[in-house]
């Protein structure tokens, strides 16, 4: 077992952003030069949709791809990635703020928030429009974007997963259009992404984390991950005891899950990527560890956790 590492902070979200790009600097950095994190959990997909394997295209009534719903997350993070790029070099962000944390830090919005969101969810809206889309942005209807999936599935994706039908009524899509919104508007790019997350009965199985910016996977890779850079803190745990949405851990989660670690409450209840869009029971993310003798240790964060919501 690794030595303990453990971090305590209410700052959840650049996290799970780090944590997708670890990923990709262990499992995708050749193959795809550095500009996607993603992974989709084959036998998870398996467990949630069942039956054997079907020929990709348009599927029975009421049901969808898994495999081309993991073409359109790419997709719809590079998509959303351009407009936020564009947004940052123009300088003009029309930021403003959208309101507070439950810690009474303030929420800024801007135009690469906007229009990101507005790219990604009508991607979306437009390919699976039986499939429940939440996404952080607000999405106006007369803001309604016309861009649509070319059916086509890039070469790494059809030579590493097979396709794999589920009730559409089960798919739960979370989109985060631009994450770490504080740095962005300060032009701190390296920690800018767009994340997608695919749930399947609540079940985190697919994860898209993409970084505008910069075509180098691992500029800061997460403490949990075990990599060669020996600048890069290392830790074996992290711990969030504040509420969290979802969109900013369910593609971390997907991707920590493929690795072999564990993301679970403080109390160690699997977190459902279903319903409503926070998670009240505080994080705790694990590698290489027990994470349940973790759990057995964290009685009083926990309580901590309440108190604080």
């Amino acid at each position: 077992m690794a030595p303990m590492g453990i971090r305590l902070s209410p700052l959840g979200v650049a996290v799970f952003c780090l944590l997708g790009l670890g990923v990709l600097y262990h499992l995708y950095s050749g193959l795809l030069a550095g500009r996607l994190a993603l992974f989709m959990l084959g036998d998870q997909a398996e467990r949630a949709g069942g039956g054997p394997d079907v020929p990709p295209g348009p599927g029975p009534e009421g049901t969808v791809d898994l495999r081309e719903l993991l073409a359109v997350s790419v997709l719809a993070a590079v998509k959303g990635g351009e407009e936020v790029k564009r947004v940052r070099e123009s300088n003009v962000l029309n930021e403003k703020a959208k309101g507070k944390t439950r810690e009474g830090a303030e929420e800024k919005m801007t135009s690469g928030d906007v229009r990101s969101n507005r790219k990604m969810f009508y991607l979306f809206k437009n390919t699976f429009p039986s499939v429940q889309i939440n996404t952080e942005e607000h999405v106006d209807p007369p803001d309604k974007e016309t861009v649509f999936w070319d059916r086509s599935i890039p070469e790494d994706i059809k030579e590493k997963i097979q396709p794999k039908k589920v009730p559409a009524e089960s798919v739960t899509v979370w989109i985060d259009p631009l994450d770490a919104t504080h740095e962005y508007t300060e032009d701190l790019r390296q920690y800018v992404t767009t994340m997608v997350c695919v749930a399947v009965n609540g079940e985190p199985v697919v994860g898209v984390i993409h970084k505008p910016f910069s075509a180098y996977t691992g500029y800061k890779v997460l403490a949990l991950l075990d990599v060669p850079d020996k600048k890069q803190e290392k830790a074996d745990v992290y711990i969030h005891v504040t509420y969290i949405k979802k969109w900013d851990i369910c593609a971390g989660n997907a991707v920590l899950k493929a690795l072999g670690g564990h993301m679970t409450t403080l109390t160690g209840e699997e977190i459902s990527y279903t319903g409503s869009d926070g998670n009240e029971g505080g994080l705790l993310a694990s590698i290489n560890v027990n994470h349940q003798a973790l759990v057995d240790k964290l009685p009083d964060l926990e309580k901590a956790s309440h108190k604080q919501t």
